[in-house]
């Protein structure tokens, strides 16, 4: 049995086509332990849906990219206020790669940036932090190798994938980066560390009669 203490409120910010792993997992497993989790996405509303796919790694040389599921909105865009929420979830996909071009977005992202809240970043998340001004500068980070220019350019100091390139996490601060979806075990027990979130183990005990 598990006990959960420390609940946040955590804002994941989604996007047409986010990476169908990359936002389902961590929404649902951070609801699972205790923490608030609301899905938005810019013009879109409580009940609406973002269109997901499905990023894999089939030995060519780069993702293969199929149809994933519909992934419904917990919460409307216009509604939210960032300084009400302790955390934020930028899953990766196509979604950043579009979602950077929308002030709204940036101005949001640049709130827990600047706040120093907790913020994880998975796969081509990293490319909607390298879009705010100074979110990358000096700080250490990995993400889909594809995204290093950016990172770089941005004045990141890119961790390298290993052979395990999908699996690599780094933790900054309060900043959780991982490469991509297989790396989801580590990167979120990392993001619940910096949460500050206890999760207690209690064994069961059976009385023999």
């Amino acid at each position: 049995m598990g006990t959960f203490s420390g609940g946040k409120r955590i804002l994941l910010l989604a996007g047409d086509y986010v990476e169908d792993y990359e936002i389902m997992v961590p929404f649902q497993a951070l609801q699972m332990v205790g923490h608030v989790v609301h899905a938005v996405c810019p013009d879109k509303s409580r009940g609406d849906s973002v269109i997901t796919a499905v990023h894999d790694f089939e030995g060519a040389q780069t993702y293969s990219e199929k149809p994933g599921h519909k992934f419904a909105l917990n919460e409307t865009f216009d509604s939210v206020d960032a300084k009400t929420y302790d955390a934020l979830v930028i899953p990766g996909g196509r979604a950043p790669e579009y979602l950077r071009r929308n002030a709204a977005v940036l101005e949001l992202v640049s709130h827990f940036v600047k706040s120093d809240k907790p913020t994880a970043v998975i796969c081509h998340g990293a490319q909607l932090l390298a879009a705010v001004d100074g979110a990358l500068k000096g700080r250490r980070v990995t993400a889909y190798p594809a995204c290093k220019p950016e990172a770089v350019l941005a004045g990141a100091e890119f961790v390298d994938a290993d052979d395990n390139i999908p699996e690599t996490v780094v933790v900054d601060g309060n900043l959780v980066t991982a490469a991509a979806w297989p790396a989801h075990p580590a990167w979120l027990a990392a993001f619940l560390v910096v949460l500050g979130t206890k999760v207690v183990h209690e064994s069961a005990q059976k009385t023999l009669r």
